[in-house]
């Protein structure tokens, strides 16, 4: 197999290359990235990108035809990964998310590759009642991130054919230990606010509903997604998570306080209701991947994140302003001239 992951220097990233090459040891691993946040490297023991064959340091909205001659399988990281970004960089973010993705399909699939996998969100069932979203819910992107993803999705499946097996994967909110770290993800900023502070600061008045996953249980779905039972159809969008993890924002917060002692928690009761709230339904990925279910537990990702921290001496008690959060990284390369408006490096 040869395998192209995009966006491999991220989040989610690291996780997925070390899950690709322990199912693929004889494989060949692509890694392709612009290296927006290669800099937020946690306390790994070495560069997350020596587990791949390959390293390309490029921009996805500009793939050369050649990176793709003889890749089996592409999965489909790149991407403004949040909605604070998405805020900020729209245009960009439809550019990179939507426009750049459903071109890299394209060419992939002139190329010959047999299998897309990409990264999608439940994020696009927006604000709903607490009927958990099935895949054939009605779908209510509330943010550029999200319309980005159902726009894509629905490319995607016009490309689709026998020949081209496409699979979205509408993860749940990451959370988790990583070799690059973000804090701008709920769980994550909660033991952060804990270790840092002992006080867990929620902003909204605790009631949202949000499903979760570890990143551990992301790249095994990605593991997954590449070889799918073609029998499911050509292409196929699924919600990847679990039942179990579908938690009130308050109900993370105080597990948190169950495992970092001494936390205190502060909720905004003032605070204006969060319209991004949502249960979803995972049954359709236990029946289709019965062997790629999520293992990692709540409680046990708290941990990892615990010790994580600490073994990085974290102790910024003003890290919402640190370069672990995706926008603050941004802001500062766009200061220095990194960055162009358009996100495109000013020295390449």
């Amino acid at each position: 197999m040869k395998i192209l992951i995009t966006g491999n220097m991220g989040y989610v990233g690291p996780s997925v290359v070390r899950r690709l090459r322990q199912s693929y040891p004889k494989g060949t691993l692509i890694g392709f990235d612009n290296g927006y946040f290669a800099h937020c490297l946690t306390n790994a023991e070495f560069l997350p990108e020596c587990r791949v064959d390959l390293q390309y340091f490029a921009d996805v909205r500009h793939v050369q035809p050649e990176i793709l001659r003889g890749v089996d399988a592409i999965v489909h990281l790149a991407a403004i990964s949040n909605d604070p970004m998405g805020k900020t960089f729209e245009e960009v973010t439809y550019a990179i998310n939507f426009r750049a993705s459903v071109e890299l399909a394209r060419q992939a699939k002139a190329a010959g590759v047999r299998s897309f996998v990409f990264a999608s969100s439940c994020s696009m069932y927006g604000m709903a009642d607490d009927t958990p979203r099935k895949e054939t819910s009605p779908l209510n992107p509330l943010t550029a991130y999200a319309k980005s993803k159902v726009s894509t999705e629905t490319e995607l499946q016009k490309l689709a054919d026998k020949n081209f097996r496409v699979t979205c994967l509408r993860f749940a909110t990451a959370c988790g230990m990583s070799d690059r770290l973000r804090l701008d993800l709920v769980v994550n900023d909660f033991v952060a606010c804990a270790v840092t502070s002992k006080n867990i600061t929620i902003l909204s008045d605790g009631t949202p509903w949000r499903p979760l996953i570890h990143v551990k249980d992301m790249a095994r779905a990605f593991d997954c997604g590449i070889n799918r039972d073609p029998a499911l159809g050509d292409f196929v969008a699924v919600n990847v998570g679990s039942d179990a993890w579908n938690y009130r924002v308050t109900e993370l917060a105080e597990a948190v306080a169950k495992v970092v002692p001494g936390v205190s928690i502060s909720v905004n009761k003032a605070a204006p209701q969060d319209s991004r709230s949502y249960r979803v339904d995972f049954s359709l990925y236990r029946k289709i991947a019965p062997d790629h279910q999520p293992q990692v537990d709540l409680l046990t990702a708290v941990a990892e994140l615990k010790e994580g921290l600490g073994g990085m001496g974290f102790n910024d008690p003003d890290f919402r302003s640190s370069r672990y959060m995706r926008l603050q990284a941004l802001k500062r390369l766009r200061e220095t001239g990194a960055l162009d408006a358009e996100l495109n490096w000013t020295q390449a």
